[in-house]
């Protein structure tokens, strides 16, 4: 019983892996094969399409910034380790690596040298999303057969896949097309996502240089300022050559929203995107995950809130009182960003001539998203078309921003060159280096509200800003449970998740037109008018129980295990399917000897 187990096994563990089975290598006669396939331009475009769809262009995510009405087992420190899945999947990179193998049928040189750095460029962005994930990995850049002994191979070390993700990109950075195009991966996405890679990696290194999680890293692993120097180098080089800059042709009230509410995303600034038309039957669903009470309730929270600048460039966490001062009084003269990613007083939905107040029913936080949201029928559910960001030049500014604040050899030149191209977009007051080192924000190191633990140095202050920098810029486009686990500040996740603030029970303007749009009640509701109505306790939990900030998820105690959750668990099958040559990741308890 024991060999037949382990012949099914294997039998299940190789289309596990999305290995080429022998059996499965007897192709039908009136289907083609690969050798009658992967011929012509034509053919590999459309082999090759289905690769776009690994590219993740998400429209929310959860970590300390936006609180949805359920926190993932992420960031409630929840996770088990999984029989199989959780992310342990291949058969994307065998296709890739299907196409890549059969090249050679394809008699154009050009179009051979085109596709192998299109299939490079998807490698690398499949292997960069593993390392994440798991750290080391098995590196395959090969189709397997059944009978291939690499199917059940340790994984390779972390250094192995990352200087092989960094060749990848290199080829596919020399070879593709330098055209802009939205839709199509280019050079320009290639040194992007390069630039995005290479801070990745050299910020996990540093903040995480002798714990568990880099502890496998070979003695001649390239140090973390090596790739800080590759980010620094990737984004310099798209800054300067691209021909993609910062969309500033507006005014500073609608530049930065223009980005996520236009149906054809301009090429001055986005590089890459999942194109949406409703025309044609395709839409998603973010105008009704954030005008809706039952897809999420998703809302920024208060930490995020507060770190929005004043439009002067002073800290609004320094004004005294700030913890307690009510929506209307606290949303006025922030950085014109603020106003562009949540409903604050003024705000009308598209085609609209009267204000829209934010909705606490629609957003358990009560500071209701806007990015991605337009006209009232695109927020019917799955009719938004909006464009959905994957790559976009801000992100590559920040990268070399920051990649050079962490070697310590940031420049004001530098941050002008970067950042404040991002601040003159929505008319705020440039960041200077001395000022921001000489008087670092005390807000964003305070641990009672997520603050950052590990930022330390002379540029500690800068780094800070830039941190709050990119959270700005960034908010609700994939981006910052990454840089929680690059920055190794998963305690972040065990303070509270706060949402807007109210003194206690009674009538409140939430939009500034002088009428009540929630009414907060205790005991039997108020025969007063108002556009919705409240039961504390019931309805809507507040902080310190009949007053204080929104707190949707005051029962729950999120946890964070230092020595553990910076990676996923490996999943047992898979363990068991290689007798013990895939290694559990540290801190995970499988219950698996070998």
């Amino acid at each position: 019983m024991k060999n037949i187990f382990r012949t099914i096994t294997l039998f299940v563990a190789a289309v596990s892996f999305s290995a080429c089975a022998d059996i499965l290598n007897e192709y039908p006669l009136d289907d083609l094969s690969p050798d009658s396939f992967f011929s012509s331009e034509e053919e590999l475009m459309s082999f090759s399409n289905n690769f776009y769809s690994m590219i993740s262009a998400p429209f929310a995510e959860e970590a300390d910034l936006y609180v949805p009405a359920s926190l993932s087992e992420e960031v409630r420190g929840a996770r088990q380790v999984p029989n199989s899945g959780g992310g342990w999947t291949w058969t994307t990179l065998r296709n890739v690596n299907t196409m890549l193998g059969n090249l050679n049928h394809c008699k154009d040189e050009a179009v051979r040298v085109k596709y192998e750095a299109l299939g490079r460029f998807f490698r690398a962005y499949f292997y960069f999303d593993k390392v994440k994930r798991f750290g080391d990995v098995p590196w395959y850049d090969k189709e397997l057969g059944s009978a291939d002994p690499d199917l059940y191979k340790a994984q390779d070390s972390r250094e192995v896949v990352m200087q092989n993700i960094i060749t990848d990109l290199d080829f596919a950075i020399e070879n593709l097309g330098s055209n802009k195009s939205t839709v199509r991966i280019t050079k320009w996405t290639a040194l992007a996502l390069k630039s995005r890679v290479c801070l990745y990696e050299g910020t996990f290194r540093k903040y995480h240089a002798g714990d568990p999680f880099t502890a496998t890293l070979p003695a001649d692993a390239q140090p973390y300022s090596w790739y800080l120097e590759q980010a620094a180098k990737a984004s310099s080089e798209f800054i300067s050559s691209s021909g993609y800059y910062i969309y500033n042709k507006g005014t500073y009230n609608t530049n930065y929203r223009y980005l996520f509410s236009t149906n054809n995303a301009t090429d001055e600034e986005v590089i890459l995107v999942h194109h949406y038309d409703a025309a044609y039957g395709s839409t998603h669903t973010a105008g009704a995950n954030y005008n809706s009470p039952t897809l999420g309730r998703q809302g920024m929270s208060m930490k995020y809130f507060a770190c929005y600048l004043m439009k002067d460039g002073t800290r609004f966490t320094d004004k005294a009182g700030w913890e307690t001062m009510l929506f209307v009084d606290a949303a006025k003269n922030r950085d014109p960003r603020l106003a562009q990613s949540i409903r604050t007083p003024g705000y009308k939905v598209d085609g609209e001539d009267t204000y829209s107040a934010p909705e606490i029913k629609n957003s358990g936080t009560g500071l209701q998203p806007i990015k991605y949201v337009t006209t009232r029928d695109q927020m019917k559910y799955n009719l938004t078309d909006i464009d959905l960001i994957a790559f976009r030049a801000a992100e590559v500014y920040l990268n070399y921003a920051e990649a050079k604040a962490e070697l310590g050899t940031l420049s004001q030149s530098d941050l002008d060159l970067s950042v404040n191209k991002l601040r003159d977009r929505v008319g705020m007051p440039h960041l200077n280096m001395a000022d921001a080192n000489a008087n670092p924000d005390p807000f964003l190191t305070n641990t009672a509200w997520g603050g950052f633990r590990n930022v330390t140095g002379t540029n500690k202050g800068v780094i800070l800003e830039i941190r709050r920098e990119r959270a700005v810029e960034l908010g609700q486009e994939g981006f910052r449970y990454d840089d929680i686990m690059r920055w190794k500040e998963g305690k972040t996740f065990e303070a509270q998740f706060y949402g807007m603030y109210f003194p206690g029970a009674g009538n409140y303007d939430l939009d500034g037109d002088g009428t009540s749009d929630a009414c907060l009640y205790s005991g039997t509701k108020p025969s007063v008018v108002s556009k919705d109505f409240f039961e504390i306790g019931n309805d809507v939990t507040l902080s310190e129980t009949t007053k204080g900030y929104l707190n949707p998820h005051k029962n729950i105690k999120c946890s964070w295990d230092e020595d553990k959750d910076y990676l996923y668990p490996v999943p047992i099958y898979d363990r068991q399917l290689t007798e013990g040559a895939l290694k559990q990741n540290p801190g995970w308890d499988d219950k698996l000897t070998f």
